[in-house]
């Protein structure tokens, strides 16, 4: 089973502010999440591949923003 990480936890892991992340969600960017009835969770492995998509080899090199 996929470990899965509340908001707060998958901002610390991020190193970004939970408000980031919900307005991720809005904008429809950020890493893959999953919506329960009232709550939001993050597997560890769609935080592990959003990095994953954010790595560049240079300055000039655009990030893809589809997810």
């Amino acid at each position: 089973m996929a470990t899965l990480l509340t908001q707060r936890e998958a901002a610390s892991a991020l190193r970004l502010s939970e408000r980031t992340l919900e307005r991720w969600r809005v904008q429809g960017i950020g890493p893959r999440y999953a919506r329960f009835p009232h709550s939001i969770r993050y597997r560890q492995q769609d935080l592990d591949a959003y990095i994953a998509s954010r790595v560049v080899s240079s300055t000039s090199q655009e990030i893809r923003n589809d997810h």
